[in-house]
């Protein structure tokens, strides 16, 4: 049988490939013979190594995913048996999808495989970020410890990307009513005086009352295709956004924003400094979690750059003076990064790091807040006010309309 393998080396350097064994128990049985360490393993042909039983939802809730591993975590620390404390947390899972994932992960456990392992087995449904850290613990022997490390770095992940949407909603909000009162104004207001001005034949309106009326008559006569095409648009953009390349671009771009940009560099350095502590503090090598880090990285194109630098850190470069050489990531990650390398406290400066930024993204987005609601307020008043004031002007210059020749 052929098996499509992810393995990784003492020093930490990853490898994929193809092999050919008899089964899979004989195949990891060889890469443990020469100290490789077995990240994914799956028949080749399959689909991410999932269960034919799993449903054809394959997301995990992430709350459910959080609980488990507290629980687990307690388990192991009060002196329960790995196998015994799966086959208890499972049967307390309500998500099919998970329970179809704990269920296969029970077994192969209880069949003799590694926890990491079996959870890679399911690494398409999973964050990056977690079968290497349980193969850390597993290595370390301190399973219990790395799984609230890696409880504690999903919260901590979790309450940053909650504050910047939190940050966002208002925004959001007033542009929607905005949006949603011109449209108004536009299908229903403007017809009704653009039926009272036609009345007067000999009046020649302005021209900005002029081009809101033709707006108007065209949204109006086009309604049903504007209504079927706009969000046709927005899903085709959506798609092509989403795409690997165009969504290293689109990251790039996000990243030249004025304020935004800002702070979507402050979140990817904190990831991913944040993602490093975690992995260095369960023990892997640090190319190991570098590398690891760059998938787990929300933004496509600093995760590419990170790559870039894992590849310079397997080469023999200092990681500070790879990421110093990459000039996306901030000066003060780069410094830290550096002085934790010299002290040899790598681990929590980069802990330091992620704490730091957290802070200032915080910071940042009520700063941004603050500014944007006046911002689009003005913005609101001056369209509507603009709106609304090319309508009533022929109303003010209907005195000269009337007295004109020819006006009734």
């Amino acid at each position: 049988m052929e098996f499509r393998c992810r393995i990784a080396s003492p020093t930490g350097e990853i490898s994929e490939g193809v092999y050919v064994a008899d089964s899979e128990v004989r195949l990891r049985h060889d890469f443990e013979e020469k100290n490789l360490y077995v990240l994914s393993l799956q028949a080749k042909g399959s689909v991410a190594g999932l269960s034919l039983r799993l449903p054809h939802q394959t997301r995990i809730p992430p709350r459910e995913f959080l609980i488990f591993n507290q629980e687990l975590a307690t388990l192991l620390k009060a002196g329960m048996p790995l196998v015994q404390s799966l086959d208890l947390l499972k049967r307390r899972v309500e998500s099919p999808v998970f329970r179809a994932v704990l269920e296969d992960v029970y077994e192969r456990v209880r069949s003799g495989s590694a926890l990491s392992e079996a959870f890679g087995a399911h690494e398409s449904i999973l964050p990056t970020v977690y079968t290497a850290s349980l193969l850390a613990g597993e290595r370390s022997g301190s399973l219990d410890s790395v799984l609230r490390r890696f409880v504690e770095y999903s919260k901590i992940i979790a309450t940053i990307k909650r504050k910047i949407v939190s940050a966002l909603v208002y925004p959001a909000l007033l542009t929607t009513l905005a949006l949603a009162l011109v449209c108004v104004i536009v299908i229903w207001v403007v017809p009704a005086f653009s039926n009272f001005y036609g009345s007067f034949t000999n009046a020649r309106l302005p021209l900005i009352t002029r081009i809101i009326i033709a707006i108007s008559d065209f949204i109006r006569g086009q309604f049903l295709l504007l209504l079927i095409g706009i969000p046709l648009l927005a899903g085709g953009l959506v798609a092509w956004a989403r795409q690997p390349v165009q969504k290293t671009r689109f990251d790039r771009l996000i990243l030249g924003m004025p304020m935004l940009g800002d702070v979507a560099q402050k979140f990817s350095t904190s990831q991913m400094a944040r993602t490093l502590a975690t992995l260095l503090g369960g023990g892997l090598p640090l190319v190991h979690a570098l590398d690891i880090a760059s998938r787990s990285m929300s933004n496509q194109f600093m995760a590419k750059q990170l790559a870039i630098v894992t590849t310079r850190v397997k080469e023999g470069e200092s990681f500070s003076a790879a990421l110093q050489a990459r000039r996306v990531f901030p000066e003060v990650a780069v410094k830290m990064a550096e002085v934790g390398e010299q002290t040899g406290a790598l681990q929590e400066m980069l802990n330091t790091v992620a704490d730091f930024y957290d802070e200032e993204i915080s910071t940042n987005m009520e700063r941004f807040v603050t500014l944007v609601e006046p911002t689009l307020l003005v913005i609101m008043g001056i369209v509507i006010a603009s709106i609304l004031i090319s309508l009533y002007m022929p109303i003010f210059q209907l005195s000269s309309v009337l007295s004109s020749p020819g006006a009734p």
